[in-house]
């Protein structure tokens, strides 16, 4: 299991089906209507600039249902991975915090975090748990402007030096984890294909089959609170295994 006598390098990418397991309301689906909308209608920056209250009651009810959640044994296991591997890179596509709750350091926030509040006019930038979030809109302390989640809404570039560093690390990888994502959404879902053209290996966690499923070396159905913990303990016993004939 090691590459070269070396522990593997790692790069795991999630979505909101590592999430679903904590009760995080999922973007997409069945549940994906708040009053009379479709998340996609509220999440981008014309509707913001067009009713900003309306957006903010938006976030401030995610935010509500967010703030009673905890990171799930997924969440977990990819803490004690990170811990165990010395390369090992976390990329996700959620915004909800709960990598960083279990404890995850090495994360790659693509779509930004939705406990950070930002000005629309100047460099006013802070962590804020307030729920409910009051005034809604809220205020910069600084200018007196808007405020927004900072978050990448729909139509808008993720940050550069984010990305060029996710690239990065499926390219180094000997294995990639996607976990709980539709690899639907680009660019995100092009970084497990970086891993294969350079010869690694991609394992799916998801409740079903997604277009990535066939260029999956193995894909793993069911709830990632469950899947990816027990395969991590296998291979975690044969990476031990493999280490101690050396």
């Amino acid at each position: 299991m090691t590459v070269g006598g070396r522990l593997p390098r790692v790069a795991v990418l999630t979505g909101a089906g590592i999430s679903a397991g904590s009760g995080v309301p999922t973007f997409r689906g069945a549940g994906g209507l708040w009053r009379q909308y479709h998340p996609q209608e509220l999440a981008t920056p014309e509707a913001f600039a067009r009713d900003p209250k309306l957006v903010w009651e938006f976030y401030d009810w995610r935010r509500q249902r967010i703030a009673a959640c905890r990171p799930n044994p997924a969440h977990l296991t990819l803490v004690e991975m990170e811990n165990i591997l010395p390369d090992f890179t976390l990329v996700t596509q959620n915004v909800d915090g709960l990598h960083t709750q279990a404890g995850s350091r090495r994360v790659l926030l693509l779509h930004g975090d939705i406990w950070t509040v930002r000005c629309t006019a100047c460099a006013f930038r802070e962590t804020n748990r307030q729920t409910p979030l009051e005034p809604l809109p809220p205020l910069c302390p600084q200018c007196g402007q808007l405020l927004r989640p900072d978050v990448v809404w729909f139509g808008e570039a993720l940050d550069s030096a984010v990305f060029a560093a996710a690239r990065r690390a499926f390219r180094q990888a000997d294995l990639a984890l996607v976990i709980g994502t539709s690899a639907l959404v680009y660019p995100a879902a092009e970084l497990p294909y970086l891993t294969k053209q350079a010869g690694g290996q991609i394992l799916e966690f998801n409740t079903e089959r997604t277009p990535l499923s066939s260029l999956a070396d193995a894909v793993f159905l069911g709830p990632s609170e469950e899947t990816l913990p027990a395969w991590w303990a296998e291979y975690r016993h044969q990476l031990e295994r493999t280490m101690d004939r050396r």
